[in-house]
């Protein structure tokens, strides 16, 4: 293992990418009504969370879930210092985005060939070419752009992937020209060992405040994957979804996201500087599930109220 972390950066402030309202209700069977999808981005947003991955501009045939992602981006209560990012695949879907005064976009590939055909029918170099000009057109509008790169450690046809190959693909996108990158941990099955591999081979070629983590805890291993990434590599942004809530319909036996509340716990437990309310995040987990009509995967949900608030030490 490199060393990355010093303690400047350990001070620095932790940043929480909310994706419950696009990765997580995406995946859901039922059609969450754009009111209740409003009130819950609008509680999000009072949380303490940095950016809020509000919608996504795919076709609405390809994913009913958001379709009203137009309305939603247009209705939400936008809060100063709170990012408002979508995800958007062409052309098309960045002129809705920029219709809605969308801050900030993420275009989506893969380190494998075999997951991108299966996601989106292209390969990794193919997807490259196809969203090169929605980059220079959201640029050109002022927008942030965010490129995520699924499958950066396991993938569900090929297998463990070599750190080479993830940073391969990420040096493609910065060149591209994306503000930052988030490797995402698609099957969950990354162990801190494997983090710490493809973070050994990537950190060297990025700025950490431009990286972040999108983990899936199918193995439970999400918070150490967390933890691993912050205190060994300086890496403060990670995107975790409330309630543990999504997956990856692509990825067979990958189940939901890093749940916020307990990312948000272990890291304060750890004495990073961090200023989302897990309690909050807590809330909005329980508005989910009254929503999609199952309980969060958080551990943190199933703790009385009364405990959640960790205790202030004296020095």
């Amino acid at each position: 293992m490199l060393s990355f972390a010093t303690d400047e950066s350990r001070r620095l402030p932790v940043r929480i990418i909310e994706v419950s309202p696009r990765d997580g209700l995406q995946h859901e069977a039922l059609f969450v009504p754009t009111a209740r999808k409003i009130d819950l981005i609008n509680a999000l947003s009072r949380s303490g969370v940095t950016e809020i991955e509000a919608g996504s501009f795919i076709s609405p045939a390809a994913v009913p879930q958001l379709a009203d992602s137009d309305e939603v981006f247009r209705a939400i209560d936008r809060v100063p210092g709170v990012t408002y990012s979508a995800l958007v695949p062409n052309e098309r879907g960045l002129e809705r985005a920029r219709a809605a005064a969308v801050q900030k976009i993420a275009v989506f590939t893969a380190a494998s060939d075999s997951f991108t055909r299966h996601n989106i029918k292209a390969t990794v170099r193919e997807s490259l070419v196809r969203f090169t000009p929605v980059i220079q057109g959201a640029k050109r509008d002022g927008m942030l752009v965010r490129g995520y790169i699924s499958t950066a450690v396991w993938c569900p046809y090929e297998g463990r992937m070599a750190p080479q190959i993830t940073l391969d693909v990420m040096r493609r996108l910065l060149d591209l020209g994306v503000d930052d990158i988030s490797l995402g941990d698609t099957l969950g099955r990354a162990s801190p060992a494997d983090m710490r591999a493809l973070l050994d081979a990537v950190m060297p070629h990025i700025e950490p405040v431009r990286l972040s983590l999108h983990v899936h805890d199918t193995y439970g291993m999400a918070v150490a994957n967390v933890l691993t990434a912050w205190e060994g590599y300086g890496i403060t942004a990670f995107d975790c979804s409330a309630g543990g809530l999504g997956g990856c319909p692509y990825a067979p036996g990958a189940s939901g996201n890093a749940a916020t509340e307990d990312v948000v716990f272990a890291l304060k437990a750890s004495g990073a500087p961090i200023a989302v309310d897990e309690e909050l995040i807590v809330d909005c987990a329980r508005r989910l599930s009254a929503l999609t009509g199952h309980p969060p995967h958080s551990r943190l949900s199933q703790v009385p109220p009364s405990h959640i608030r960790q205790p202030v030490l004296k020095v």
